[in-house]
């Protein structure tokens, strides 16, 4: 009889060093998402507040190529660019060497990320088609995990989490990150250009071939990525987009004598300008919503702002903890003997933190829209904090026992705690 498959259960070491950098990186890039999110609403919400629009809107950049952009479209095009550049090398390292590998161990974190994106993304869609004055379109904000916010309040209250807990939440932040990538990519597009189209694909196939021929100068790629990002830019996709499919297309696959993969490296280099530069800054221009001017109630009463709140707090959690289940009763996986489904719970209610991916299809969703599109903004910020909050009593809740699990980790050299 097969043996039954460990949801949660120990990492072995190498994956644990990878997944411990990776986390690292993102509760540093989490503070700083957070100082910029704070210091962008006191600013627009003070008697500066046009000093805070005019900065956003600010154009630069050559307008004969057609780049004279505000500052606030280069924060959500080209700058978080660079952050899913970065996502899509991690999302090919846990599909290629890391944990979404092996698909008996895969299956049920995979289940719960979709779980954790589809259920928000129903609630929300059924409170816009059923309140007056509800906007559907909006479908795409509450499906996003913010791992960076997630983190920034588990370096507050959950210092010692286990690490099969955080890789869970990594996990299901990158799945979501992808989600996202799609749902921008398909739903979110406009006015397709198809032979820009055709000259990105061109300019990704160049890049892969690249990669295969082991060719290394930043010289060469460099080039092809911008040119890649400027070709999707203007064909009407979504120009983030360039920076996942780039990503998904490094090495990551060590040859002899080689210590470490391109997606490695690149990880290693990147991480830290992404997480500390990228995403405050977009955060910086997208978190600056002047509620005053809409007014507090109108902000948070909308259908828009009680989908997106009700599906990052209430679906988010609901749909990590029983797709979890049901495809581990499925399955036969057996949830790790030191951990309970309310464990699982408790991070998906962290996965309720959605913010940098669902500012930014917040923006997609409404671009015109200023009072809808502020509602939307304004909403997202509050979910967060409402589901940073619950999760912060449900992980203080089980410190004492996460406590004795990490220092356990600390001193045990085993790599898994059984078959998987």
């Amino acid at each position: 009889m097969a043996e039954r498959t460990v949801f949660l259960g120990r990492l072995p070491r190498r994956e644990r060093g990878w997944v411990t950098e990776q986390l690292r990186n993102e509760t540093v890039g989490g503070a700083l998402l957070l100082i910029a999110a704070v210091f962008a609403l006191i600013w627009s919400n003070s008697r500066w507040s046009t000093g805070y629009s005019d900065l956003a809107s600010l154009e630069v950049g050559p307008s004969a190529i057609g780049l004279h952009l505000s500052l606030e479209t280069w924060a959500a095009d080209a700058l978080l660019a660079m952050f899913f550049f970065v996502v899509g090398l991690e999302l090919k390292h846990e599909l290629v060497v890391g944990s979404l590998s092996r698909a008996r161990e895969a299956v049920v974190p995979v289940a719960a990320a979709l779980g954790g994106m589809a259920l928000p993304a129903v609630i929300y869609t059924v409170v816009n088609t059923t309140m007056a004055d509800g906007q559907p379109r909006g479908w795409g904000i509450p499906m996003a995990t913010d791992i960076a916010f997630a983190l920034a309040v588990l370096a507050i209250v959950g210092r010692r989490l286990p690490i099969a807990l955080r890789a869970f939440l990594l996990t299901l932040a990158v799945v979501d990150d992808l989600g996202a990538i799609t749902v921008i990519a398909v739903f979110y597009s406009h006015g397709i250009h198809l032979w820009w189209l055709v000259g990105a694909i061109a300019l990704f196939v160049a890049y892969a071939i690249a990669q295969r021929l082991r060719l290394r100068t930043p010289l060469l790629y460099v080039p092809l990525g911008l040119l890649a990002w400027y070709c999707l830019f203007q064909s009407g996709v979504h120009a983030t987009i360039a920076g996942v499919v780039l990503g998904l297309l490094t090495r990551v696959k060590t040859d002899p004598g080689e210590k470490i993969s391109p997606v490695d490296r690149l990880s290693h280099l990147l991480h830290p300008l992404s997480a500390g530069v990228c995403v405050p800054l977009f955060a910086f221009f997208a978190a600056g919503v002047n509620v005053r001017s809409i007014g507090l109630l109108t902000a948070f009463t909308t259908p828009v702002a009680i989908g997106i709140i009700a599906g990052l707090v209430i679906g988010k959690p609901i749909g990590v903890l029983s797709a979890s289940w049901a495809t581990a009763r499925f399955t036969k996986a057996r949830l790790s003997v030191d951990l309970r489904w309310r464990d699982v719970f408790a991070v998906g209610l962290l996965a309720g933190i959605g913010f940098t991916v669902a500012l930014l299809i917040a923006g997609l969703a409404f671009p015109d829209q200023g009072v809808m599109l502020d509602s939307a903004k304004a909403s997202v910020l509050a979910a967060s904090v409402v589901a940073a909050l619950i999760a912060t009593v449900a992980l203080r809740s089980r410190n004492r026992h996460y406590a004795a699990l990490h220092d356990r980790e600390e001193v045990d050299p085993l790599d898994s705690d059984g078959p998987a």
